[in-house]
């Protein structure tokens, strides 16, 4: 199911983060998530490692074990560590410097603070000097500045101006602060009646300068009503403080969410602050019923002074027959929305410009639904000339109700006049692909834009897209719609665009065997050439890794792996019936008996997410184990087509199952396998494969670990945030209309044996669960009821529940003790 993006390649879907994947992001986050595509993890030996305990906590320690098992965590924990210290680069921008050939870079890293709990957020610059096209030299800085108490940072179109958000606890003002070239220049602060907290989640996140570089827009959550309260004498009419002594504040009405993640946030609403001034604004004329996210400035008019915003909006009318309810909303694409314009608070006038009366604005004050028509368009992106908008689609997964599916690309003609209408001719630049050639783009899977992602010329886009197992990096006319690979074809790498440098890249590569690398791209041709772009390395210091990571790396080999459909039946779909894939980590050295390493099957959450061929931690530690990783793209992930997409739906648990089988037929008849040892590790819908798995093929797998699992759908109805994603998946595409809150006794026993819970009896393997209790997605519910029947039938069970941790358990204590005990339990039973 929809799940969070699995780990650091993973895409953004609607299950838990598991080693290899994108990014939910799907991913779907995630997004990758903003260049919101799956962070990447780098090290930095500027950075001072952290400091962690030697030790596993209690909490993660089972009482009474003996010694050999303590020394097994002791052991496997410094391993972790030597991965876990490695940091991420989050994002980076390019700015134009004074000098020629020359340009200034800003990277924000990230490192987890095992001992705080937290992520540590650093920012670290650049000097770039381009001597020519074939040379280019980064001048670091010697040391990163930490971000404390920072939670997001936006540049200013020119560089010359720098946004820092602080978003405080409790009762305490948010607080922006303007920073210019050498010192702080504004602190503003706004307090809780004004807007809640800022929102930086990647999804609904949107904060733009406008043009001028005096006006930000941004989306921040809605103030909270007013509640009624009590003291000792009963109702008191006046209403109260939190901090009143003598009386205390009602909850109120409950206010439903969006689900998985925002549990604890109100409605995401659109505001504007003038820097200079300070004042904050609300934007007025958007329906109560929409939540909004993703703002960008629109150009301005040549005629009149209309300043637009445009925005996304989803309406929280999305349940069944249009019903009132927000359906959980964190890497699901399916959720319908809609491209829209409002004008502006603080209209600036130009010279000899008169300012519009009362009733001319009456015509300007409601927003308009610029894509009407369409069911979805999200990352809204204006070309330099401003005479394009461009926008993201997810039709396909709106119409079919799959979480995520194969994008769109597509234009709309900005009127210069400003003057805007709901009827403006929306041009397809990029359609899905149902079912691509051999070699061919299977279609867009983009988990983020850049803010700015064009090259000179004003009309070619630069983008990060899923093909296949791997991620690539892509450019697209949007007035041609000529669309080419910018990353060689050749390479079984993942890439990921970080930042333009006019019509220069940069970018990050990397594999499951080799930690990001920082490449520069440079254009050989002219731009309406394809296939002419060449990389080069940057020598940063993200890449100095300690001398035990690079020795585990280096023995490390990895390819990917075409697996036949083992039943290609006529009735299937051409897409459906081409080999999928699937990513194969093993050590380069054979053993003198030519024994093969213990396996470990990896199954990404989603279903419709996927597994990437970049670096993971949690890949890298369970390969530095001794382990090989068979991570199986089934049909029904991202990055294949739209037909292979949509063959699973209906089919889950027998289809997705057949194909992670075939798949490990299919490396046991190369003689990479040895049968008896044989683990199976995934997480959300993965969870769901690999309690199946268990169940349905009980001979072929020796020990199992799943975080957060669908082992029940008939329990997880009731309860879930996404209770459309149960049917759709359960019944296909027609689930959508069988969707009610209150399913038949029928239905319910179908959702049943579609579940794991009903192959239980068969189940042998002992059962690793780590299990989140503040997950809406698969509630914690789901897999204490199987993991206690497992028990009653006398099966070895597990289980970790992580009190603070939703569906993706990646808070850093909460993910180091998950893999740390993943390792532990295969250890014991894949000797």
């Amino acid at each position: 199911m929809p799940r969070c993006p699995v780990e650091e390649g993973q895409w953004p879907a609607c299950c838990i983060p598991l080693p290899i994947s994108t990014a939910s992001g799907f991913p779907p986050h995630s997004s990758a998530p903003n260049r919101h595509s799956a962070p990447l993890r780098l090290h930095s030996s500027i950075i001072p490692p952290m400091q962690v305990p030697g030790a596993v906590s209690e909490k993660g320690m089972p009482l009474g074990i003996d010694a050999a098992t303590e020394e097994e965590y002791a052991s496997q924990a410094k391993l972790l560590q030597e991965f876990s210290n490695i940091p991420i680069i989050d994002k980076a921008w390019i700015f134009k410097s004074d000098s020629a050939n020359c340009s200034r870079a800003m990277f924000s890293v990230g490192q987890v603070n095992l001992l705080a709990n937290k992520k540590r957020t650093v920012i670290l610059s650049s000097h770039v000097s381009k001597t020519s096209k074939q040379s280019v030299d980064f001048q670091w800085t010697p040391f990163p500045i930490e971000m404390t108490g920072v939670s997001t940072v936006v540049p200013s179109p020119s560089g010359s101006k720098l946004l820092v958000v602080r978003n405080k606890e409790n009762e305490s003002p948010t607080q922006l602060e303007i920073c210019g070239p050498s010192l702080l220049e504004k602190e503003i602060h706004i307090p809780q009646s004004v807007h809640g907290s800022i929102y930086n989640d990647k999804w609904f996140e949107g904060i733009s300068w406008n043009h001028k570089e005096t006006l930000i827009a941004y989306v921040a959550e809605e103030p909270s009503p007013l509640k009624p309260a009590f003291n000792d004498l009963g109702f008191k009419k006046e209403g109260c403080s939190e901090k009143d002594s003598g009386s205390w504040k009602a909850q109120g009405d409950w206010e439903e969410d969006w689900g998985e993640t925002y549990s604890k946030k109100r409605k995401p609403s659109l505001f504007v602050v003038n820097i200079n001034s300070g004042e904050v604004q609300a934007v007025q004329g958007i329906s109560k019923s929409l939540s909004v996210g993703q703002v960008v400035w629109a150009p301005l008019s040549s005629h009149g002074c209309q300043n637009y915003l445009v925005f996304v909006g989803w309406s929280s009318e999305n349940g069944p027959n249009q019903t009132p309810r927000k359906l959980g909303i964190k890497y699901c694409y399916n959720r319908p929305c809609a491209l829209y314009a409002i004008r502006a608070p603080f209209q600036e006038l130009k010279a000899n410009e008169v300012p519009i009366n009362d009733n001319e604005m009456d015509n300007f004050g409601t927003a308009i639904n610029l894509t009407r028509g369409l069911s979805s368009a999200f990352f809204p992106r204006f070309s330099p000339d401003g005479r394009s908008l461009v926008f993201l689609s997810a039709k396909s997964a709106v119409d079919s109700g799959a979480h995520s599916a194969t994008n769109s690309l597509h234009r709309i003609d900005w009127p210069a006049d400003g003057k805007l209408q709901s009827s403006l001719n929306i041009i397809d630049v990029v359609p899905v692909v149902m079912c691509p050639e051999d070699g061919c783009l299977p279609g867009l899977y983009c988990s983020s834009f850049l803010s700015d992602p064009w090259l000179s010329d004003g009309c070619t886009m630069i983008l990060s897209s899923v093909w296949g197992s791997t991620n690539v990096i892509l450019s697209v006319n949007i007035l041609s719609c000529e669309i080419s690979r910018v990353t060689p074809n050749d390479s079984s790498y993942s890439w990921d665009v970080l930042a333009l440098d006019e019509d220069n890249i940069l970018a990050v590569s990397s594999s499951p065997i080799d930690p990001p690398q920082i490449k520069y791209g440079y254009h050989t041709g002219q731009m309406d050439q394809s296939n002419t772009w060449n990389w080069l390395n940057v020598s940063s210091p993200f890449a100095r890794y300690s001398d035990k990571v690079k020795s585990f790396l280096s023995s490390l080999q990895f390819s990917i792996l075409k697996i036949p459909v083992s039943d290609p039946s006529e009735i299937l779909s051409n897409g459906a019936r081409k080999p999928y894939e699937a990513i194969f980590i093993s050590n380069k050295e054979n053993k003198m008996d030519n024994a093969c390493n213990p396996l470990i099957v990896i199954l990404h959450g989603g279903p419709h997410s996927v597994s990437l061929t970049s670096y993971s931690k949690s890949s890298a530690f369970l390969s530095s184990l001794g382990y090989n990783l068979l991570i199986v793209n089934y049909r029904g992930s991202l990055g294949f087509g739209e037909e292979a997409l949509q063959s699973l739906p209906g089919k889950v648990g027998t289809q997705d199952v057949n194909d992670v089988l075939a798949a490990l037929d299919y490396v046991t008849g190369k003689g990479l396998v040895d049968v008896s040892k044989v683990a199976v590790l995934g997480g959300s819908h993965g969870g769901f494969l690999s309690t199946h798995l268990i169940g349905q093929a009980p001979d072929r797998f020796v020990v199992a670990a799943v975080r957060n699992p669908v082992c029940n759908l008939s329990l997880m109805l009731g309860t879930t945030d996404i209770p459309d994603w149960c049917y759709v998946e359960a019944f296909g595409s027609e689930g959508k209309d069988y969707f009610s809150e209150a399913p038949s006794a029928e239905y319910l026993k179908l959702f049943y044996n579609k579940s794991p819970i009903s192959h239980l009896s068969k189940v042998k393997a002992p059962v690793l669960f780590l299990l989140g209790a503040q997950d809406l997605r698969v509630p914690v519910s789901n897999g204490l009821q199987y993991a206690r029947a497992l028990r009653e039938k006398g099966v070895e069970v597990k289980v970790i529940v992580f009190p603070e941790d939703v569906h993706g358990i990646e808070r850093p204590q909460s993910d180091f003790e998950s893999f740390l005990n993943i390792g532990v339990w295969f250890k014991k039973y894949c000797k």
